[in-house]
């Protein structure tokens, strides 16, 4: 009974030390309870020995994954598939269309590379049994036992199911017959009727209002609910994903309100990782610039760090590395800076030497006086030596726009100056421009301000600005930390690794 299964193509299970081997069995002798494979595979990688020989006692599980067919050892699976990396083939048996008979699929098993084979190669695999020729489970089991009566061999109750069928009654059957001839490739590709095409166009959003998604994934979460998937550690809810300059251990909650005025603040600004920032009132702000004066802050420090700020924000505003490169020599800005005769006036002239010290063309407005502020005077002296253009009358403006106007005519005191003649002539000229105004330092009464701004520069801490101050940005002028405390404000440094940061009202 053992030679009826030479030809076999089996799975051999030797345990964790030895592996899985397949192959076509080649020999069976019942006497010293060994069996031999041809072209054997070990682990879905073919062996370099032609053959190899087992014990009952090595063997754990045998499976029979293939059946050779009468006269043929090779019509269920030929063996050159099996050497190209398909070893793993079984034959299960289901019924066929017609009822008259049962097809064997042979499915690709997972313990070998894979090939995908052609479809007119998939037809060849197809098998039909008769029932006339299909065998009992008991007649199947006799032949077996020759296989297993040793204790080393141990058959799974799957593998000889009812599905398995006696080698000797296997036909094979013929692929892409039709009418007992061969069908012609075209007619294997087109030779559907041309009837059976509908009529009618697919209905996409009719099939697509069939389909309620959150119906759907309301009885995925009640069947989880009810399983108990996500109390044993299923996360409900997608890991949280952080960018590259966010922190992911936090020792301590963070404190968004680091900065704490000694009043109320009628206004408060967030920064834009969520800081609070409040404004202060001009007063506490005049004594905190005077407080940091007294310690060596002085005038000409706050002035130059001011110009170096704004003049940053201006670039940035400007178009910044784009604009601003050798390659763009035709297309070089021009900012009109409209100053008055104080110390905000003397601030824009810093911001315009700097300007002009990066190739922008800087026009700087600033009105005749017989007497000038020292600050002023030094800040000229040293604008005069770069290539900015100084005019004192508004015709010597462009009449063309510019690209940017900076607004520094305006300050806390000295009111009187918007009563002049020159600053309604400005205020028009730069109304008329529709360049994007820059004010620097503007004062809190918004019906001072004759010119509307787009951005305003605050210094330090910001003041409790209006609307027609535009978006607010905020700059440090170098204030230390003990300053800030000695006019009573809790200061921390919202700032972080810029000099100019954006406000956002809260």
């Amino acid at each position: 009974m053992a030679t009826d299964w030479l030809g076999s193509i089996v799975s051999i299970n030797c345990g964790e030390s030895l592996g899985v081997y397949q192959g076509r069995v080649s020999a069976v002798d019942q006497v010293s309870q060994t069996i031999s494979l041809t072209r054997p595979f070990h682990n879905g990688v073919k062996c370099l020995v032609p053959e190899v020989t087992f014990r009952a006692g090595d063997i754990t599980e045998l499976k029979i994954l293939e059946i050779p067919g009468p006269g043929d050892s090779r019509q269920c699976g030929d063996l050159q598939q099996t050497e190209m990396g398909i070893p793993g083939v079984g034959c299960q048996v289901g019924p066929s269309q017609n009822g008259t008979g049962k097809v064997l699929k042979k499915p690709i098993s997972s313990s070998a590379p894979q090939n995908i084979p052609r479809r007119t190669d998939m037809k060849n695999q197809d098998i039909i049994i008769s029932p006339q020729q299909q065998c009992s489970k008991s007649y199947m089991d006799r032949h077996v036992e020759t296989l297993t009566q040793s204790k080393g061999f141990r058959r799974r109750h799957n593998s000889w199911s009812s599905s398995s069928r006696h080698p000797n009654q296997v036909t094979p059957k013929k692929s892409g017959l039709k009418n007992g001839q061969m069908k012609n490739k075209d007619d294997e590709c087109f030779g559907d009727d041309i009837d059976e095409i509908p009529d009618t166009d697919f209905d996409f959003e009719g099939n697509l209002a069939l389909f309620d998604k959150a119906a759907v994934f309301e009885e995925i979460e009640t069947y989880e609910r009810r399983s108990g998937t996500r109390s044993r550690g299923t996360p409900n809810e997608k890991p949280a994903r952080y960018r590259h300059d966010e922190n992911i251990l936090e020792s301590e909650p963070i404190v968004y309100r680091r900065i704490v005025v000694p009043q109320n603040a009628n206004k408060e600004f967030c920064t834009d990782s969520g800081l609070v920032v409040p404004s202060v009132s001009y007063e506490l702000h005049k004594k905190l610039l005077s407080v940091a004066e007294k310690h060596g802050l002085t005038l000409e420090r706050r002035l130059e760090m001011t110009g170096v700020c704004a003049s940053q924000m201006a670039l940035s505003l400007l178009g910044g590395p784009n604009r601003l490169n050798p390659k763009n020599v035709h297309q070089r800005p021009t900012v009109a800076l409209l100053c008055g005769p104080h110390v905000k006036g003397a601030q824009g002239i810093s911001c315009g030497r700097h300007l002009s010290n990066h190739d922008v063309h800087v026009i700087l407005f600033l009105p005749n006086f017989v007497k000038m502020l020292e600050s002023i005077t030094n800040e000229l002296n040293l604008f005069s030596k770069t290539q900015g253009q100084q005019v004192s009358s508004v015709k010597d403006l462009p009449d063309t726009p510019v690209d940017l106007v900076i607004n520094c005519l305006d300050c806390h005191e000295n009111a009187f100056l918007r009563d002049q003649p020159w600053y309604k002539a400005v205020v028009d000229w730069a109304n008329q421009n529709r360049a994007p105004v820059l004010s620097i330092d503007p004062p809190i009464n918004e019906m001072e301000q004759g010119i509307d701004a787009k951005w305003s520069l605050a210094l330090g801490l910001p003041l409790p600005l209006g609307e027609r101050a535009g978006r607010v940005y905020l700059c440090d002028i170098g204030i230390p930390q003990k300053v800030f405390q000695e006019v009573g404000i809790n200061y921390h440094s919202p700032f972080g690794c810029k000099f100019v940061i954006p406000l956002h009202s809260t």
